[in-house]
């Protein structure tokens, strides 16, 4: 059967033409009044069942989130909150649903009862928004990237290599517990022949395919043991990983600025109805907040700020004189205060830069090389790293980056600076004796730029199934 889609009938509402439509019943009123909705907009559309048109051993049939495959007569609506309707002629009932024990009824839920429900929340208006804009946005990313000339890569899920240093890794393993559990673990009889884990990034992988395809990305799945139970940390998330060839730092900030400015204005231009439904929720949601704490930008106000303000560079180094200046460290606003050159930045001040100070999204460039990765180019001032972070409001940080060092001589001497085995890494080690060029890359947590784009405050809600310490559901 040929089925429109609920979408299609509210672009083009072709009135008295007859439709077939499929869906799973969002209320029923009145043994009467069905509000359907199928997925492809977060639009219902009522049916209205006339006496005597449909059995009533259907009608007794039909509950809160049972499916149907509907028949009838698009018709202009007398009544208020539509302005059409279908007038239906038959109903075919897919399966049954008990309307005493379906979970998600037509009221609030919370999101913590909505997450023990994660196969079923897509069918309520908040996760439905969300969804079809993460998709959109994956579509953007693809999207920009083709039409400027990069390859798309797939990097390994099983690596040998911890290319962040920091060892919270899922061992991917076929020995057994009496294996595992020796001091000195023997990997040679191991599947692999050697210790390996799940990815925590691409990124190594797609340098290697830079140095010969020019700039290429990654859009894939990466895996952390973190024993985090915060709101923006998962297990399991995806990661978009550009790697360009002949790029330096400042072609780098330009590359990003560019990304994200595209993939919000596709937002913007294609997911309006999702994005007006989400900030109405989060106006709500903020109106219960002392005044204090609430958002001086709407969603839509905060997408548009980031697209339509140019991003203010600034090196660390301006930055922290600027934070540690401010009134917010002086009357110790700050939850952690700033006193030394070298330390790291937290969201709060990452967001004050952006929304009290500057007025506009930031990149800070130039880290102390003692709080970045060992790949990262080296300044000339000993002191520095060729680092760079994108800020947006509401949420800080939002994309990592550096021009990456390709000198041989310095990367070995920062790699045993920062214990780690060149060994291991002899392959990449390798792009940097045979034909090295400058180079550069950044990556986005793609689950930080659905928060960012829809509202939501916990990452477990922008993914479908969400995989948390204690928690593989689903």
């Amino acid at each position: 059967m040929n089925l429109s889609k609920v979408k299609e009938i509210y672009d083009s509402p072709l009135i008295e033409s007859e439709i077939n439509l499929g869906g799973w019943v969002r209320a029923f009123r009145a043994n009467k009044f069905i509000e359907l909705n199928d997925g492809s907009t977060i639009k219902n559309i009522q049916c209205v069942i006339n006496d005597g048109i449909i059995g009533e051993d259907i009608i007794k049939r039909i509950s809160v989130g049972c499916s149907l495959i509907i028949t009838g007569i698009l018709v202009n609506s007398i009544g208020k909150g539509q302005s059409f309707e279908i007038n239906v002629s038959n109903i075919k009932l897919l399966g049954d649903s008990d309307p005493e024990e379906y979970p998600i009824q037509p009221k609030k839920h919370s999101f913590e009862f909505l997450r023990e429900q994660s196969h079923l929340r897509i069918r309520t208006s908040t996760f439905s928004s969300v969804m079809r804009i993460r998709s959109k946005l994956a579509f953007s990313i693809h999207d920009y990237f083709n039409k400027n000339g990069f390859n798309y890569i797939h990097t390994p899920i099983i690596t040998s290599s911890d290319a962040e240093g920091a060892g919270e890794m899922f061992k991917v393993t076929t020995l057994g517990k009496e294996d595992l559990a020796k001091k000195d673990v023997d990997y040679s009889d191991d599947f692999f022949g050697k210790k390996t884990s799940l990815t925590v990034s691409g990124q190594l992988e797609a340098e290697t395919y830079a140095l010969g395809l020019g700039n290429v990305y990654t859009f894939g799945p990466t895996f952390r043991a973190e024993n985090s139970n915060t709101s923006r940390h998962a297990s399991e998330f995806w990661m978009i990983e550009p790697e360009m060839a002949f790029y330096d730092l400042n072609d780098n900030m330009d590359l990003a600025e560019s990304f994200v400015k595209h993939i919000l204005k596709y937002i913007l231009t294609e997911c309006e109805e999702d994005l007006s439904f989400l900030e109405e929720r989060l106006l709500k949601e903020e109106s219960q907040k002392p005044q204090n704490e609430r958002s001086n930008l709407s969603l839509i106000e905060k997408i548009k700020f980031t697209v339509n303000n140019e991003f203010t560079r600034v090196s660390y180094t301006e930055a922290f004189e600027i934070l540690k200046s401010s009134n917010y460290n002086k009357k110790k606003k700050f939850k952690y205060l700033l006193d030394n050159w070298g330390s790291d930045l937290q969201s709060e001040h990452e967001r004050f830069l952006v929304e009290k100070h500057f007025k506009s999204p930031v990149i800070i460039y130039d880290y102390p090389s003692k709080i970045k990765a060992f790949y990262m180019r080296l300044n000339e001032d000993d002191k520095t790293v060729r680092a760079m972070d994108v800020l947006f409001p509401g949420i800080g940080e939002i994309i990592g980056g550096s021009q990456r060092e390709e000198r041989l001589d310095i990367l070995k001497k920062r790699m045993s600076d920062m214990g780690i085995d060149d060994k291991e890494l002899w392959w990449y080690i390798d792009l940097r004796k045979y034909g090295t060029v400058p180079h550069s890359g950044f990556g986005l947590g793609f689950e930080r730029m659905v928060m960012f784009c829809t509202g939501m405050s916990n990452i477990r809600d922008v993914i479908p199934y969400p995989r948390t310490p204690k928690n593989a559901s689903f």
